[in-house]
């Protein structure tokens, strides 16, 4: 009996992990954006998004995964892990992600792309994200 339980026990905790994940946005919390940033918008068309998902396989996908949703090869041994960027698109306006972007997040592996991409690189990427949505 006790060997049944605990076999019930195991198998439960297995399918709560598996489907722990969902796909949902609802328990990602975004920070403030700064005032320097705060209402910035994209000053790039629609034909940016092209450009930006050729900056992201380049500089993203590796932790991000080729189609971002943090399961690159680089992002498996990182902790905390990366963003899944289709949920962050969900939530996220043009001046969150240009400055999530611009200066990454301390206490994670997100470095600050500001002086590696031009403004115009970044805001490219801003462009494919949105894709993700």
């Amino acid at each position: 009996m006790k060997k049944v339980f605990f076999g019930m026990l195991v198998l439960s905790a297995i399918l709560l992990a598996a489907c722990g994940g969902g796909g949902s946005s609802e328990g990602i919390t975004l920070d403030p954006v700064p005032a320097e940033y705060a209402g910035a918008t994209s000053p790039l068309g629609a034909d940016a998004a092209a450009a930006g998902a050729e900056v992201f396989a380049v500089n993203c996908a590796s932790c991000h995964g080729e189609k971002g949703y943090g399961d690159g090869p680089a992002g498996a041994a990182l902790d905390p892990a990366p963003k899944n960027l289709h949920e962050v698109a969900a939530l996220a306006g043009d001046d969150y992600l240009y400055w999530r972007i611009n200066a990454g997040k301390e206490g994670t592996a997100m470095v600050a792309w500001k002086g590696v991409l031009s403004d115009e690189q970044i805001w490219q990427l801003v462009a494919f994200i949105r894709t993700l949505k």
